[in-house]
């Protein structure tokens, strides 16, 4: 054994020991993905597997093992034992028989032996063809009580025992997806179907199970099936509800929720649901209302309740700040388990963050991962890349990025992009497809069939440029779509997820005494994290301030945002401000009618009047850019960054106030400002921030200086040189595959900075 092999063998070991099974599993795979023939980490992964609850998973590690080493006698114990627990009697017996054969003796054989017997025995048929009370009693017990272990053998044995009888079918499938093995529940179920095609429950457990496999118009087949024998099924309604609002179909996802409702007037889910449904169409205050309704039947329903908070947010609604601080101790922070999203800009808390972000990746993310093909015997010339997204059209992900794209080097990399968005066409679009070379809009494709997709290209990299974000579809790394995968962009913190091995950063935006929050490893980039395109048109308009809406002697502060990132704390200064700074108003973004409603209604109750603040639609890119010429000063949010916005601001030449955060969403601006070359306009606690903003809006010269610098750092400082970001980027994957293919474990990777 090499010796780098022996020592990460060793580390595996010692996580595997102390329970630390999520890094002890990550390095087994690490070393198997170098050599795949290592009998150890086949071994000991197979038996964390095994001790899971997944025999079924561990066989395939058990088996190289033993074939790898058929001398330890642990080896073949190990491998018969999970036969077992996996139901494969047939086969254990025959591996046993050829085990005693080769000289496998001893007590734990002799106890093995009979673990078999007894197991074997509750395989004989039954000539009544049904089983007993009591025996149906047992299955359903451990089934209702959680105890999905003991579940799963009670229904396999029932299966085997009473192969005509429906319902241990359905219990085995329930089971399963019950536990995380979803793939594996589909066939129980349709089995079950076939027996009892009147169980409208079966039909149902089917749809759900569907719709977590992401195969959804069989998702909503099966929950019309279920609603067809009965009609007046509450369950039956909510689940068809589900598949159709993540096939898209929002407003018959909506009228399917409410007819859940109608019939079951308390039914928490239900509401909750419709809450969604009613966020992702945009009518977001009776989202709220939804989700209160969910938690007055519901009280523990905390994704409900930071879902609430989320939209409260979102609409500036500061009504009740106690209860969101009381939240923000409690939610996804303990033991529940809350999208992390939800409450990223609502405070600034890296630590509480990777909990939230670890509980959700628990809950959410219980699919194996496929094993991969051994490394190759050979260095590939051309890297394969793959990127995952719903973004790849006229949005902010592609704002930055499609110049790294565009300039990444092709003799060296080959290009994937991976299109999950509903939007498919438009300018945006069709450059994203011009600039890689091969594009696959896998929408309406289910989990596995894009997993199996992306496997069957060979990628080295996965990046997931998504993350928790709206449209996401991280669960497909679940799978192991590449021996490296990365998160990367689209969401700013840790995704608290083992098959997530890096997050690309630079040391501002995760600097050292924050690591400890971030469970992947870092490529640290050594100007800026965030690409940016050089080519980027900002469109030449005749407008003018009043075209706006804007005074045309104001000082004019802006803040491009998106509402939900605005928190009391920031409006505060913002409005003192104004009351220093004669003749100012503040230009935000419309972001939607009940925030700007609520802020005006905020500036009045600090004494402003509603009037200077002034709300700028949406506009096309270029427009957008242009705007930016009518104000004088941007100031950021706290908790959440302009991220995408500062760099829109920087590159139209309008200069950028921010204040330093713990979060790496709270540090993106000063990350970006670093790079262009304008630390003065950092702060690092409210006072200072205010102090700068009016400082530079009462002292025109200074600005005026800040400006010209801005301009004459544009195109000299590394913020925007695409060239040089690109080749620095390259560079940080370079390195991550070298690691792996020297069968070292994944490390932190501090890139150094390209001329």
């Amino acid at each position: 054994m090499k010796p780098k092999v022996k020592k990460a063998l060793l580390r595996a070991i010692e996580a595997h020991k102390s329970g630390k099974l999520q890094v002890a599993e990550r390095q087994y795979r690490a070393i198997l993905a170098a050599v795949p023939e290592n009998p150890d980490a086949n071994h000991n992964l197979g038996i964390l597997v095994l001790t899971a609850g997944n025999p079924q998973a561990a066989l395939p590690y058990l088996k190289a093992a033993l074939e790898a080493d058929a001398r330890q006698q642990r080896f073949w114990l190990s491998y018969i034992n999970a036969l077992i627990d996996a139901g494969q009697y047939p086969e254990a017996r025959q591996v046993m028989d050829s085990g005693k054969s080769s000289g496998l003796a001893g007590e734990p054989v002799v106890q093995l032996e009979r673990k078999l017997g007894a197991a074997e025995a509750q395989t004989l048929p039954d000539q009544s063809g049904v089983p007993g009370r009591q025996t149906v009693e047992a299955l359903l017990s451990a089934y209702r009580s959680g105890n999905l272990i003991e579940s799963e053998r009670l229904a396999r044995s029932m299966c085997a025992k009473f192969p005509d009888y429906a319902l241990g079918w359905k219990v085995l499938g329930a089971g399963l997806d019950r536990s995380g093995k979803t793939g594996n529940a589909v066939e129980p179920l349709q089995h079950s179907i076939r027996l009892a095609p009147q169980d409208y429950e079966t039909h149902n457990m089917l749809g759900v199970a569907l719709r977590r496999l992401g195969r959804f118009s069989e998702a909503e087949a099966s929950c019309r099936e279920a609603i067809r024998l009965k009609p007046d099924f509450p369950e039956g309604h909510n689940s068809l509800g589900n598949a159709l609002r993540d096939s898209g179909q929002i407003a018959q996802a909506e009228a399917s929720f409410r007819e859940a409702i109608r019939l079951k007037p308390d039914f928490a889910e239900a509401h909750h649901n419709l809450g969604t449904a009613l966020q992702q169409v945009g009518t977001l205050d009776e989202a709220i209302a939804a989700y209160k309704r969910a938690l007055a039947i519901k009280p523990d329903d905390t994704l409900a309740e930071a879902q609430m908070l989320h939209l409260m947010q979102s609409i500036c609604d500061w009504s009740d700040t106690a209860q969101l601080e009381q939240a923000c101790a409690r939610l996804g922070a303990d033991t529940s388990a809350v999208v992390p999203f939800a409450m990223l800009a609502i405070e600034d808390n890296p630590g509480r963050q990777l909990a939230r972000s670890k509980a959700w990746a628990a809950r959410q993310y219980r699919q194996s991962p496929l094993p991969l093909p051994g490394r190759p015997e050979a260095r590939p010339e051309r890297l394969r890349v793959g990127y995952f997204s719903a973004d790849f059209h006229d949005h902010a992900t592609l704002y930055l990025m499609a110049g790294l794209l565009r300039n990444h080097d092709r003799k060296q990399f080959e290009l994937f992009a991976y299109s999950y968005g509903s939007i498919r066409s438009g300018k945006w679009r069709k450059g994203a497809e011009g600039n890689v070379d091969h594009f696959f809009d896998v929408t309406d494709q289910g989990d596995r069939a894009i997993a199996d997709l992306a496997r069957s290209h060979a990628l080295d990299i996965a990046i997931d440029l998504k993350g928790y974000t709206q449209h996401t579809r991280s669960e497909l790394f679940q799978f192991r779509l590449a021996p490296i995968q990365i998160n990367y962009l689209g969401y700013p913190g840790t995704m608290g997820a083992d098959f997530i091995d890096y997050i690309v950063a630079d040391p501002i935006v995760i600097p050292e005494e924050s690591r400890k929050f971030y469970s992947e490893k870092i490529i640290y980039l050594p100007r800026s994290y965030q690409p940016n395109d050089d080519t980027r048109d900002i469109a030449s308009v005749s407008a003018t301030r009043t075209d706006f809406g804007l005074p045309d002697n104001a000082f004019v502060f802006c803040c491009f945002n998106n509402a939900n990132k605005i928190t009391p704390a920031e409006f505060d200064i913002w409005m003192r401000v104004l009351s220093k700074v004669d003749r100012s108003v503040l230009w935000l973004m419309r972001s939607n009618g009940w925030a700007q409603e609520n802020l005006r209604r905020e500036a009045e109750r600090r004494g402003i009047s509603e009037s200077r603040i002034v709300f700028a639609d949406k506009r096309p890119h270029a427009e957008h850019l242009a705007r930016h010429r009518h104000a004088d000063l941007f100031i950021d949010t706290f908790n959440y960054n302009a991220h995408t916005t500062a760099s829109d601001a920087l590159w139209a030449g309008l200069p950028v106030v921010t204040k330093a955060g713990q979060q790496f969403a709270a540090r993106v601006a000063a990350s970006l400002l670093n790079a262009v070359g304008l630390p003065e306009l950092i702060t690092t606690s409210e006072a200072d921030y205010e102090a700068l903003i009016v400082d530079l809006a009462t002292e025109p010269d200074k600005l005026g200086e800040i400006r010209e610098k801005l301009a004459a750092n544009r195109l000299r400082e590394p913020l925007f040189d695409t060239e040089r970001y690109t080749r620095d980027f390259e560079s940080g994957l370079r390195q991550a595959y070298d690691l792996y293919y020297d069968g070292e474990a994944a490390r932190d990777i501090s890139v150094s900075a390209s001329h």
